[in-house]
């Protein structure tokens, strides 16, 4: 158990050093501000969705480790999906953190995603992960205002 929580903050601490699809995606035709004002986490999510499929997606922002990991994967496992998947991985990426279903009883099922279902054990961190996430549906619905975590 503990070479595996090893493992996980080894991941989750590469995407924050290196974060992927770090960038401003100049012909988004989605975008979206999502900021958590109790650590100060703030992210700008651009996507590009065509035909309802995810072509290309990037994020810029400052945050905590968990934060800019969570935000980082998450445009990993979204390219090339449509948008009935990103929002039904949406779901399961946060019953995962928040422990509200059995996906941990079947991690493989979230694949690298799985590596956040340590989180739920603070609850404080709960929202740093699911920042990105919040604020990928805010970008799917148009929303205009800054989604925020509280």
């Amino acid at each position: 158990m503990s070479d595996l929580r090893e493992l996980y903050q080894q991941v989750i601490l590469d995407h924050h050093k290196r974060p992927r699809n770090h960038r401003k995606l100049e012909d988004a035709n989605r975008t979206a501000e999502g900021f958590n004002p109790l650590c100060g986490d703030h992210v700008y999510l651009y996507l590009r969705l065509e035909d309802g499929v995810v072509r290309d997606i990037g994020f810029e922002g400052t945050g905590c480790a968990i934060s800019t990991a969570s935000a980082s994967m998450m445009t990993e496992s979204l390219k090339g999906k449509t948008e009935a998947e990103v929002r039904a991985l949406f779901d399961k990426f946060h019953d995962l953190v928040t422990g509200k279903s059995a996906a941990d009883a079947d991690p493989a099922s979230m694949g690298k995603l799985a590596v956040f279902a340590g989180v739920r054990e603070y609850p404080v961190r709960v929202k740093c992960a699911t920042l990105a996430w919040h604020t990928l549906r805010a970008a799917l619905e148009q929303q205009k205002e800054a989604v925020a975590t509280e």
